[in-house]
C-alpha cells in the first residue's frame, strides 16, 4: 500500500492569504451598493428618496482634491444635463437616467489609485467608430476640463 504525503497547511494557508478574489476597497464597494439597493427597496411605492443629498454627503466626505473635482463635476454635470438624476452607485456619485447610470466620478482614494476617474457607462452616446474612450484619468480640474467634461455629458445623452 501507497502512502501519499499531505500537504502542510503553512503552503495553503499562504495560498490562500495571498488571494481571495476581491480587494477591501472592491468588497467594501460591494457592500455599499448591496446598501444601495435594500434602500431603494425598502422606499414605498412612489416615494422618491432624497439621492441627491446622499450623494452630495458622499462628495463631503472624499479627500480635499477628489471633493473639489467631485464638487466641480456634480456642478458641470447638472447644468449640461439636468435630466440626470443624482444617484449613488457602488458608493460613487453617479448620474442616471431612467435609472441606468450614465456617467459616474469614482475618487482616487475609492480604490487607493493614482487619480480619480470620470466615467461613461454603456447606456452613455458616446459611439464614435469602432473605439472610443469611455473614462477619464482626473489629476484636477481645469476650465478647459469642466468645458470638454460638460460636452461629454451632453453628447451622452443626446
Amino acid at each position: 500500500m501507497r502512502r501519499f504525503a499531505m500537504p502542510d497547511n503553512k503552503s495553503t494557508t499562504a495560498a490562500a492569504e495571498k488571494f481571495d478574489g476581491f480587494t477591501d476597497e472592491e468588497r467594501g464597494a460591494m457592500k455599499e451598493r448591496a446598501k444601495e439597493l435594500k434602500a431603494a427597496t425598502r422606499r414605498p411605492r412612489g416615494a422618491k428618496a432624497d439621492e441627491e443629498g446622499a450623494v452630495l454627503a458622499k462628495i463631503a466626505e472624499m479627500h480635499d482634491s477628489d471633493r473639489v473635482m467631485a464638487e466641480r463635476i456634480h456642478a458641470v454635470v447638472r447644468a449640461n444635463a439636468p435630466e440626470l438624476a443624482p444617484k449613488l452607485w457602488y458608493g460613487m456619485p453617479a448620474y442616471a437616467r431612467d435609472g441606468k447610470v450614465v456617467c459616474f466620478f469614482q475618487s482616487a482614494q475609492k480604490f487607493k489609485t493614482r487619480y480619480a476617474t470620470f466615467g461613461f457607462n454603456d447606456d452613455a452616446k458616446l459611439d464614435d467608430g469602432t473605439m472610443w474612450p469611455t473614462a477619464y484619468a482626473l489629476t484636477k480640474l481645469t476650465p478647459a476640463d469642466e468645458e470638454a467634461i460638460g460636452a461629454l455629458v451632453k453628447r451622452a445623452v443626446s
